[in-house]
């Protein structure tokens, strides 16, 4: 909890220190959409919860009779949480972007299955997500979302944060997937010996270039949505591949070793999401790039 209040400090003050951006104005936006506005108010917000618990509510139930395998039980019951959060803040644009990397990751983690589960390096439960994925993946976007509800002079800077966690985090897991299911040749990328694909903190050119595809994918979904022109691509594809290699950094430097058993996979990926986050507003915020 104490590093979850800690990070929407930095992400608060890494929007309050740089340049405010001009409000987005997505194409074809509804006046009457959250992001039509240059801030969600938290009046607003408060009105857009009814709507978001019975339409996070009711994908919940439909999803647990269609026998949906996506989510652990106690993974759905976080990510309607999640959701209704989302949605209540950032509206469908907000809420469906992150829909989109759920689906996405979900996707990639079944590519070349059969290898990874005899490497014995497949993801756990047939990569259904629990809550520790839930948070860890979108923990960061979450805190954005909210923060345009307390700092909404700032929110356009947090929807470039938002935007660029799920891009880094899509673009992380189509790395590590792709990477260990079609990496030739795995490198440790603090010595670049090489190393067993799935080793902590292990990159390879594969998995590398899927990982900048992953991140163009998703800011790309954002921007069709409507939460910024295309000139968010650059700044979060960029912030993506930052963040991605810190990651790889942690992993192999610190993750597993003696005196860092907090370090778990899923607070890694957190300090991944909110790296990309903070570079991505200061990427725009110092450029002062029109969104």
């Amino acid at each position: 909890m104490r590093l979850f209040t800690l990070s929407l400090l930095v992400l608060g003050c890494t929007a309050w220190a740089v340049r405010p951006l001009p409000p987005i104005r997505p194409p074809a936006q509804s006046a009457s959409g959250p992001l039509a506005r240059s801030a969600t108010q938290p009046v607003a917000v408060l009105g857009a919860v009814p709507k978001a618990l019975a339409l996070n509510s009711g994908l919940a139930v439909l999803g647990t009779a269609a026998g949906q395998a996506v989510l652990t039980p106690s993974g759905l019951v976080h990510a309607w949480a999640l959701g209704v959060i989302l949605h209540a803040t950032l509206g469908w644009t907000g809420w469906g972007t992150c829909v989109f990397y759920l689906i996405g990751g979900s996707a990639v983690t079944k590519l070349g299955r059969a290898r990874k589960e005899a490497l014995g390096i497949a993801e756990g439960r047939g990569g259904a997500r629990g809550p520790e994925n839930v948070w860890g993946s979108a923990a960061t976007a979450a805190l954005c979302a909210l923060g345009t509800v307390i700092w909404p002079s700032r929110a356009a800077a947090l929807r470039v944060g938002f935007v660029a966690s799920l891009a880094t985090k899509l673009g992380d897991t189509f790395a590590s997937e792709v990477g260990k299911a079609y990496g030739r040749t795995t490198y440790l990328i603090t010595t670049l010996q090489r190393v067993p694909a799935g080793t902590e903190g292990a990159v390879s050119l594969e998995g590398t270039l899927a990982g900048v595809g992953g991140s163009i994918v998703l800011t790309g979904f954002a921007i069709l949505a409507g939460l910024g022109s295309l000139q968010l691509m650059l700044p979060c594809v960029v912030a993506a591949f930052v963040a991605n290699n810190v990651e790889s950094l942690i992993g192999a430097s610190a993750q597993g070793r003696a005196g860092w058993g907090w370090l778990t996979n899923e607070v890694v990926n957190f300090i991944n999401t909110l790296v990309g986050a903070v570079v991505a507003i200061a990427a725009v915020s110092v450029t002062g790039m029109a969104l």
